[in-house]
């Protein structure tokens, strides 16, 4: 029985420490230093590697830094899916860390070391060239440990209704726009604008307002359809700024909320002083 509760100690303390640190627990701070360190230097190694010279120069260095850190964040991964028990939420020594492994997080953790393992299980190596893109998924583990990052997933999350209706309605005007586009300029530009497919980048850059001027309209029509296109991109790409602004300052309203309530008895902090 004791060794039963040793055990089940050890898993909440494991939990705890690879959690993001609280006030005063020193030894969760310096795991997160550590992990989020090595996160950051993981990238700057993968941007180096892609430089020739340093490739040729360094290849053994990035290589047995690969080894270390793919090594410390299996550790890791493993640990998270063992102590992942500790919380509430993943109840059940099965069911509940095979729920966790499914998780957004816990992929992100699972992709970031799959392109080293797998040449070991005798997959032709061109392939392994576009697994090792999954390595720059290491700079997402950092949001675990940021608070700021989460709460720009929680206003994503909130706000993906709102996000989603309007992904769709700039959708439209690209079809729209590149559609009218292509009909006005075919013959004109038969090489330029031809077809709607190609008619769609005009219309991606016209519409973002990056405008690269490889394509352009000549006609009358043309540019007129092109002018009303790139001000409705304005006022379409100005709606997500709107919705995740009320977003962030409904988040912010939640968390002067969230400290103005005592976690002991769930009360408003200025009624229990009056």
């Amino acid at each position: 029985m004791a060794g039963n509760e040793r055990r089940l100690g050890l898993k909440k303390r494991v939990h705890e420490v690879l959690d993001a640190a609280t006030d005063g627990d020193k030894l969760s701070f310096c795991v997160d230093v550590f992990i989020i360190s090595l996160i950051l230097l993981n990238i700057l190694a993968l941007v180096l590697d892609s430089v020739n010279s340093m490739h040729e120069s360094a290849s053994k260095f990035f290589y047995w830094f690969e080894v270390f850190s793919v090594a410390m964040f299996s550790i890791e991964y493993l640990l998270r899916v063992w102590s992942c028990t500790a919380d509430s939420q993943w109840t059940g020594a099965l069911r509940g860390r095979v729920r966790y492994i499914f998780t957004p997080m816990a992929l992100v953790d699972l992709l970031s070391v799959l392109p080293f393992y797998i040449p070991l299980l005798g997959i032709d190596l061109r392939v392994m060239r576009a697994f090792r893109l999954f390595r720059i998924l290491r700079l997402v583990k950092v949001g675990r440990y940021s608070s700021a990052m989460q709460m720009i997933v929680r206003v994503l999350k909130n706000k993906r209704g709102e996000l989603t209706a309007t992904m769709m309605l700039v959708s439209v005007l690209l079809l729209v726009s590149s559609s009218l586009l292509y009909y006005a300029e075919r013959n004109a530009q038969p090489e330029v604008f031809s077809s709607i497919p190609a008619a769609m980048w005009w219309a991606i850059a016209t519409i973002t307002t990056v405008g690269y001027g490889d394509m352009y309209p000549i006609t009358g029509m043309g540019r007129v359809l092109g002018s009303v296109s790139a001000i409705a991109g304005i006022a379409m790409f100005a709606l997500p700024t709107a919705i995740l602004g009320a977003g962030f300052v409904e988040e912010f309203e939640r968390a002067l909320q969230r400290e103005r309530v005592c976690p002991h008895c769930s009360k408003r902090i200025d009624e229990e002083e009056n």
